[in-house]
């Protein structure tokens, strides 16, 4: 068995997706409409979803934004150089929420970063 991807339901599609591609560097992996169900799905990810953890954009066609409730947490994204990452997100408009710096009672280095529709990302330090 493996995971093979979370679901974000999102309200505009195309934002959601240009965040993710511009913003994090995913690839759109495909994208497929179901028009007598009236939504979309856009799948993206570092990897092919053969071989790795991808991320399902889910856009019901009339809902345009969601109550993300409290039981939400977050995306865990590694990188080599938190720093840097959060200095791009900032320079290609994404927002940061939380600056790299040591998590609360332990030693890693974590950011966090929010998407279009308000979900959190989280950036750990390899």
């Amino acid at each position: 068995m493996r995971l093979l991807h979370t679901m974000l339901r999102v309200g505009n599609l195309e934002l959601s997706i240009q965040f993710y591609i511009e913003v994090l560097g995913m690839r759109l992996l495909r994208r497929t409409d179901f028009t007598e169900g009236r939504f979309t799905l856009a799948f993206l990810g570092y990897e092919d979803e053969a071989s790795g953890t991808v991320l399902e954009l889910t856009h019901n066609w009339d809902t345009e934004k969601y109550d993300l409730g409290n039981a939400y947490g977050h995306i865990a994204i590694e990188t080599d150089d938190i720093y840097m990452r959060c200095n791009d997100v900032r320079a290609k408009g994404g927002k940061v929420v939380r600056e790299p710096g040591p998590m609360k009672h332990g030693s890693t280095i974590i950011a966090f970063v929010e998407d279009p529709d308000g979900y959190k990302i989280e950036f750990i330090q390899k």
